[in-house]
């Protein structure tokens, strides 16, 4: 599957790339937002794809967090 894929890439990321995958891909979601709103997006799916790309990598960041504590 994709997803899992894409978890096994983020695990092996530092706390750091980690913050910078974050930035980007709320960056992107805003961006699907807006070309929603003018009626330009083609894949709708894709808002709800990043979103939970946006909570796999925050689950991961709380998790690298509490082990470092």
């Amino acid at each position: 599957m994709k997803s899992k894929k894409y978890v096994e890439e983020l695990k092996n990321k530092s706390a750091a790339d980690l913050a910078q995958e974050l930035v980007a891909a709320k960056k992107e979601l805003f961006n699907l937002r807006f070309q929603n709103a003018t009626n330009q997006l083609e894949n709708t799916a894709r808002i709800r794809e990043v979103r939970k790309n946006i909570a796999r990598i925050q689950t991961l960041i709380t998790q690298k967090s509490r082990v470092a504590e």
